[in-house]
C-alpha cells in the first residue's frame, strides 16, 4: 500500500550506502563522449535530473531545461519527473542502485536529512566559495535551509510558506465571515460549519496531517521532535488528541471530507476548492498558481488560524535541488543549479510555482509584471516574512517513516477505527519505537 512505502526509505538508503562502500566507481554521473570537433569545449555531457510536480510543472521545466541547453549546446538533461506520489519511493530505488540523478529536487526536512545520513549528497559549499554557485544575493537565512552539519546540501527553489487558501465568494454567500489575521480554530471551524449548513458543501478540505499538525504544535510552542532529533517535541498527548480530536469532528459532520474522498483526488486540478465544493484549502503557497489555473476564479490567502500565529508560521524552501555525491559531473550540475537560481528568465517561465525567487534581484525585478494571483503570492510572501519565526530543522533521518506513520493513525482516527486518545498514545509508542531502532 501506498503508505508503507515510507518505511521502505530509510532501510533502502542505508543499504545504498553499503552498495556504494563497496561498488567502486559509480555509473550515475550519465555518459560523456566528444564530438567531431574534439577538445574539452566540444565534450558532450548528460545530466539526468528528476522532480516532482503537476503536469504544468513538467511543462514549464522542459521550457527551462530547452533553455539552458540552448546556452550550453555541450549539455544534455535527461528528464525524471513524477507526481509526488512515488516520487521518493523511485528515488530509494535509484540509491539503492547507486543510480541517483545527477541533479534532484529534494524536500527540506524530513528527507533532505534521510539523504544527508546516507552520505548520498554532495556539499556544493566549494562551489559556493568558488563563485561557481553564485549566491550573494541571496539571503544567508535561506541559504542556511539547505544546510546539515555544514554542507550545503540543497539550494532552494524559491521560498514557500502554508496558507489557508480561500474562496471569498463562497464565504460571502454563506454569510460567513472572511478569515482575518488574528483568526483562531474556533473562528475557522464556525465558518467551515456556516458555509456546509447554508450552501450544503463541504465547509474545507480535510487536513493533511504531518504539515498542519506541526503548525498545530509550533503555534503552541512545541516542535514535532527535540532539539537533537532524538525524541518528540512535546510530551503532553492531549496536543495530538486535539488536533485529532478536531479534525474527527468535522469529517463525522460532513464539514469536512473523509479519506474515501480525498484519496480520489489525483492532482491540484481536482481539489475541492477548483470545483467549489469547500471554501478552504491549507496547502503550501507555491501551488496557489497551479490551482488558480485549473479554476475560473481567483483565490485569496490567509496565514492559518492559532493562538499564536506568528510562533506557529514559518518560510520554508518550496523544495531544494540537489546533486548526487557519486555523480561524475558535479561541476556541470551545479552550473545548472546556478543558472535556475541567479537567470530571471526561468522565473518568467515558472513564476511562483517553485516559489518565490530567492535572488533578491529577481524577486523585486518580478513585482513589475505579475499577474493577480502572483502578486498575492508575493505579497503574502512578505507578510508571513514579518510575522513569523525560523523553521525548525531537527528533523531526525526517520522522520519521514515517523510522519508516514502519523498520517496513518490519522487515517485510521478518521474512519473510526481508534479513537483520538488511543492514535495519541500510539504514534507516541510507534515513533519512540523508530527513533529507538
Amino acid at each position: 500500500m501506498k503508505k508503507k512505502w515510507m518505511f521502505l526509505t530509510a532501510s533502502v538508503l542505508t543499504a545504498s550506502l553499503a552498495l556504494a562502500a563497496c561498488g567502486g566507481a559509480s555509473d550515475t554521473g550519465g555518459e560523456t563522449t566528444d564530438s567531431e570537433g574534439g577538445g574539452s569545449g566540444d565534450e558532450q555531457i548528460k545530466l539526468r535530473m528528476s522532480w516532482w510536480g503537476s503536469q504544468e510543472r513538467h511543462d514549464m521545466t522542459f521550457k527551462i531545461i530547452e533553455m539552458y541547453e540552448k546556452e550550453n549546446p555541450n549539455i544534455k538533461i535527461e528528464p525524471e519527473f513524477t507526481g509526488w506520489d512515488g516520487y521518493f519511493e523511485r528515488m530509494a530505488a535509484q540509491a539503492a542502485g547507486n543510480n541517483l540523478p545527477d541533479i534532484m529536487q529534494q524536500n527540506f526536512g524530513e528527507y533532505l536529512n534521510l539523504y544527508a545520513s546516507q552520505g548520498l549528497l554532495a556539499d556544493l559549499n566549494e562551489f559556493k566559495d568558488s563563485g561557481e554557485l553564485d549566491l550573494s544575493k541571496v539571503d544567508e537565512s535561506i541559504v542556511q535551509s539547505g544546510m546539515k552539519d555544514d554542507q550545503l546540501l540543497g539550494i532552494p527553489s524559491g521560498t514557500n510558506a502554508l496558507t489557508a487558501v480561500y474562496n471569498a465568494e463562497m464565504l460571502e454567500e454563506a454569510g460567513a465571515d472572511l478569515p482575518t489575521d488574528d483568526w483562531t480554530w474556533d473562528d475557522f471551524e464556525e465558518i467551515a460549519y456556516k458555509v456546509h449548513d447554508e450552501l450544503d458543501t463541504y465547509g474545507t478540505r480535510s487536513y493533511e496531517a504531518g504539515n498542519i499538525f506541526e503548525y498545530y504544535l509550533r503555534e503552541q510552542g512545541f516542535a514535532l521532535f527535540n532539539e537533537d532529533g532524538t525524541a518528540l517535541g512535546y510530551d503532553d498527548d492531549q496536543i495530538l488528541t486535539d488536533y485529532l480530536t478536531r479534525a474527527k469532528d468535522m469529517v463525522d459532520a460532513g464539514v469536512a471530507p473523509g479519506y474515501d474522498v480525498i484519496q480520489q483526488i489525483q492532482g491540484i486540478e481536482d481539489e475541492l476548492i477548483v470545483h467549489k465544493k469547500a471554501p478552504f484549502d491549507l496547502r503550501w503557497s507555491n501551488q496557489m498558481k497551479t490551482m488558480s489555473m485549473a479554476a475560473d476564479y481567483t483565490f485569496d490567502l490567509n496565514v492559518l488560524p492559532g493562538d499564536n500565529i506568528s510562533q506557529g508560521m514559518y518560510l520554508k524552501p518550496a523544495m531544494l535541488w540537489s546533486v548526487s555525491e557519486n555523480s561524475e559531473h558535479k561541476e556541470e550540475a551545479v552550473k545548472f543549479i546556478n543558472f535556475f537560481t541567479n537567470t530571471k528568465e526561468v522565473f518568467d517561465t515558472i513564476g511562483s510555482d517553485r516559489g518565490v525567487p530567492i535572488n533578491n534581484e529577481i524577486r523585486e525585478q518580478m513585482r513589475a509584471d505579475l499577474d493577480e494571483i502572483e502578486t498575492k503570492i508575493y505579497d503574502y510572501i512578505d507578510k508571513v516574512t514579518e510575522n513569523s519565526s525560523p523553521i525548525d530543522t531537527n528533523f531526525p533521518a526517520q522522520s519521514s517513516e515517523i510522519l508516514n506513520e502519523l498520517n496513518t493513525i490519522d487515517e485510521r482516527v478518521m474512519y473510526g477505527q481508534i479513537t483520538p486518545e488511543e492514535g495519541a498514545a500510539e504514534f507516541r509508542k510507534s515513533a519512540e519505537m523508530i527513533l529507538g531502532n
